[in-house]
């Protein structure tokens, strides 16, 4: 007779979400394969406030707003079956500033008065950690806003030739018939000098060359640590010193030890965008989100489009193995796209299964996967004609009453959103959104693939179908992907001791009988030992 395994019933049972405890859960027994937690276990979600939970009425999404939505992110019970799963929260910039984006700062010590207060930040540091939630905000430190007042004391200094004025070194200049080797710049007003704004006028890069520069940055950090951050994202770190990546990198080592003199266990994530050689070097201080991995022609989106798995697989090994040579255990952070891309589900479509596989393609993998918010119920949204980001940072679709409204200079339509609400998905058990809370649990259980090495393993001549053995400990799992559009079948005869399907989830069915493995379309299942 036949046997069809579908789920270990001690891992996971049906998953449909619903208010009833124990929908489903997992078996405690299961996490106790290698149950250290450390930084590489966790699942990161990137939020932009602004667009996600709007608390008081007025259409910007704020803290108090994310405060009352933690538990559909984490309820702090990985039995109640209620909640997506992450552990790790990324806050797009919350200071004071004067644009919907604030990634120009007016004032690090202060959140914007939109978002909340410095007390609704202390209380979500509070609530998060109370789900075993890591929280980090992110940190723009490379430039300010042009209305911060270290600028305006800064052009106050140069204008009365005052260099005695410690403002006069806070940002980079140069003189007005001079340049600095290919950066942009913009004339200082009222002065002979010109100052570095690579990204835009209203942004002026602080000079990192100034011992008072470094100290009022790490400052900043310190300030927002003792007040229960864990650990910053780090916008544009290779600008710190434009075009110079030995010593932005000597910068940052220096930074990150002051902070683990703080907090030992400190967690940061850089923006580095640039190919994997550049990216790599700066593994040395922090993680890097790896760009390699995202967007329509990354690794991810190439093989979850029916393209070639066991290539993504070799380039995943790669990449960590080039990581190693620069620090030992690299914590990878891969992701399929963010706040600065066109949204995923344009061009991996959720009626087509693309986004299923690019969810398990992302989620079993090394270090910190990161999920954009939305990105779960397959949100669009992209710059199109009005070469607007915040076409790309849309106000989240809960399908409930939710005043949050999407940010100023958007003109995304509300019409391209096909794929559905929060509300609408929650109830559907085979929705991307459940898929993704699938994927999170299965990784959770299986420390193997957050924490373990990678080997690659040949599974015939169907490049749509791939795979690797993560071992962990004298534990191991075998991992495998079908991002085709069919059921395929798989003779395992070369990998017999991996007996069991743990789990699996996707579009498909899996079944195993005298080591064949009969696995769905869309699929990723994870294979035990007896």
């Amino acid at each position: 007779m036949k046997k069809r395994i579908i789920l270990v019933l001690s891992l996971l049972s049906i998953f449909t979400l619903s208010s009833c405890k124990n929908e489903y859960s997992i078996n405690e027994e299961s996490l106790k394969i290698d149950s250290s937690a450390t930084k590489a276990n966790q699942t990161f979600y990137e939020v932009f406030v602004g667009g996600f939970s709007d608390s008081n009425g007025d259409g910007i999404g704020d803290l108090r707003g994310l405060i009352n939505r933690l538990d559909y992110l984490n309820d702090g019970d990985p039995n109640s079956g209620r909640s997506l799963g992450v552990t790790g929260l990324w806050l797009m910039p919350i200071f004071k500033s004067p644009s919907y984006h604030k990634y120009d700062v007016i004032d690090y010590y202060s959140v914007d008065s939109s978002y909340g207060t410095n007390d609704d930040l202390k209380e979500l540091a509070t609530e998060c950690h109370k789900r075993g939630i890591t929280l980090i905000v992110d940190l723009p430190i490379n430039h300010t806003s042009s209305s911060s007042q270290w600028f305006i004391n800064f052009r106050t200094a140069l204008r009365n030739g005052d260099f005695s004025n410690q403002y006069a070194e806070y940002y980079s200049y140069c003189d007005e018939g001079s340049g600095l080797a290919g950066r942009t710049t913009a004339p200082l007003t009222g002065t002979a000098y010109k100052y570095e704004c690579n990204f835009s006028t209203s942004m002026p890069e602080l000079n990192f060359d100034s011992d008072l520069v470094r100290e009022e940055t790490l400052n900043i950090a310190k300030y927002w640590m003792n007040l229960g951050i864990d650990g910053f994202r780090f916008d544009a770190a290779k600008y710190i010193y434009f075009e110079s990546s030995e010593k932005s990198v000597s910068f940052w080592n220096w930074y990150m030890s002051e902070l683990k003199k703080v907090n030992p266990d400190v967690y940061c994530v850089a923006e580095v965008w640039d190919n994997p050689q550049v990216i790599q070097q700066y593994y040395s201080a922090f993680t890097c989100f790896d760009f390699a991995f995202s967007q329509a022609d990354g690794y991810i989106a190439k093989a979850a489009k029916g393209g070639n798995v066991n290539s993504y697989i070799n380039q995943l090994i790669n990449y960590y193995n080039n990581c190693s040579k620069v620090t030992e255990n690299p914590i990878l952070a891969p992701f399929i796209a963010n706040h600065d891309t066109d949204r995923a589900a344009g061009y991996l479509p959720v009626s087509t299964g693309d986004a299923y596989s690019a969810a398990g393609l992302l989620l079993m993998t090394p270090g910190t996967p990161f999920i954009y918010y939305g990105e779960e119920i397959g949100m669009k949204g992209s710059r199109g004609g009005a070469n607007t980001d915040a076409n790309r940072r849309l106000a989240m679709l809960w399908g409930d009453d939710d005043t949050v409204k999407d940010p100023v200079g958007a003109t995304y339509s509300i019409d391209n959103q096909k794929n559905g609400t929060v509300a609408s998905q929650i109830s559907d058990k085979n929705s991307l959104y459940n898929h993704y809370k699938k994927l999170i649990m299965m990784r959770n259980a299986n420390k193997e693939i957050t924490n373990g090495k990678y080997t690659a393993v040949t599974l015939g001549n169907n490049n749509s179908v791939g795979g690797f053995i993560a071992t962990l400990n004298n534990h191991s799992c075998l991992v495998i992907h079908n991002t085709s559009s069919e059921a395929i079948e798989i003779d395992l005869s070369n990998y017999a001791d991996y007996k069991v399907i743990n789990s699996f989830s996707g579009l498909g069915e899996v079944s195993l009988k005298n080591n064949m493995l009969t696995i769905g379309h869309k699929t990723v299942t994870i294979l035990r030992k007896d």
